[in-house]
């Protein structure tokens, strides 16, 4: 005999309360498994496509790792070393950047920085805090965001889980679907089905999106000569995931460094403007419709809630997990909206009435035919 809603609800509910009480509970020793499942589902498509070209499974995700350990033996040796000396370089330049704003405000705008004004309060209090306290962060940062273990740990743990993962990910799935329940398993396999949808087409979609365009900020910033470019373009290509904060806040930190270093030379100003512009551009009518779609449903202020949440509660681990959470429980929501549109409780018996408000009129003939 079929379980019950509430019986459904109960096991449901517990398997919940595990999943939660893991990541509260295990969420450091979690963090490397995770961030490879991630890279193995976010690598399958490529792996299914070699497939297609003749190639076996094993020397498809072989293949994959070698170029993966290449790009990232690369990122170490060029990227990575340069984008740690900008970013220290940039918050040691902090305080000297606000002391000449503080200095060009007092020569054009004199009054908003009255001696004893909140502005000049607020600059003061600002400066003080980033001498005080930038070299600190960005020590903190680059040193002691993992220890020495923890980090060899992560870059050892990573590849293994992501590449085994890779390796039988078809045939995890498959096994997985054998053990769905007969009676839900249609309707489980296309909630899956739904899901899968909304994670490939956003975070697959929207992580090639935000890698195209800090690539095309970090470079087009750096072959224009601004300094800290190349974090500039990192940082707006890293929140590009949210609708226009990613060009807000890098054009915004763009166009305040360029005014300091290139104020006699509007022209090179009015480039670093329009390289955004043209990112915008290309994200708006071609990156994102072509990679990600209309149709995700992730809405940004979810994705927002979902990454607050759980970074609050579960930490660095929670985020991780916030994406894959808030696709699910979108794609549950509109599952649940459907039934009860199809539901009695929503359309009632007076639906099924002639002459009701929204119900099909009476023609007084069978088959819907007028008798005339």
């Amino acid at each position: 005999m079929a379980l019950t809603v509430r019986e459904q609800l109960k096991y449901w509910g517990i398997a919940t309360a595990l999943f939660l009480a893991a990541l509260w509970f295990l969420g450091s020793v979690m963090l490397p498994f995770l961030v490879g499942g991630a890279i193995a589902y976010f690598l399958d498509p490529v792996a299914d496509r070699l497939e297609t070209l003749g190639l076996s499974r094993a020397v498809a995700t072989a293949l994959i790792s070698v170029v993966a350990l290449l790009i990232f033996i690369l990122a170490a040796l060029l990227i990575l070393p340069l984008l740690g000396q900008q970013l220290l370089a940039l918050i040691n330049s902090a305080p000297k950047l606000l002391n000449q704003l503080q200095t060009f405000l007092t020569l054009h705008f004199p009054q908003i920085l009255e001696q004893h004004g909140v502005a000049h309060q607020t600059l003061v209090t600002i400066g003080e805090t980033i001498k005080s306290q930038g070299g600190k962060l960005a020590n903190s940062v680059l040193t002691s965001a993992m220890t020495v273990i923890n980090a060899l740990v992560f870059i050892v743990v990573v590849p293994v889980v992501a590449f085994y993962l890779l390796l039988d990910w078809d045939r995890m799935v498959a096994h997985v679907d054998d053990w769905l329940p007969r009676e839900h398993r249609p309707v489980i396999r296309r909630l899956a089905r739904e899901i899968d949808a909304v994670l490939a087409g956003f975070v697959r979609g929207q992580l090639t999106v935000c890698l195209v365009l800090g690539t095309y900020y970090a470079v087009a910033l750096m072959l224009v000569g601004l300094q800290f470019g190349l974090v500039v373009g990192a940082i707006a290509g890293l929140i590009t995931f949210i609708p226009y904060l990613g060009a807000l806040t890098g054009g915004t930190l763009a166009i305040g460094l360029a005014l300091f270093q290139f104020w006699d030379q509007p022209l090179w100003i009015g480039v670093v403007a329009a390289i955004f512009a043209v990112g915008q551009t290309i994200e708006g009518n071609f990156l994102t419709p072509k990679l990600v779609g209309h149709s995700v449903g992730l809405h940004p202020v979810w994705l927002l809630f979902a990454l607050s949440a759980f970074g609050t509660l579960f930490g660095f681990v929670g985020m991780l997990v916030a994406v894959p959470v808030a696709a699910t429980l979108g794609v549950l929501a509109r599952f649940g909206i459907r039934q009860y549109l199809n539901s009695m409780l929503y359309r009632g018996t007076e639906m099924e009435r002639p002459g009701a408000i929204g119900a099909p009129p009476d023609t007084g003939a069978p088959g819907g035919k007028s008798g005339a």
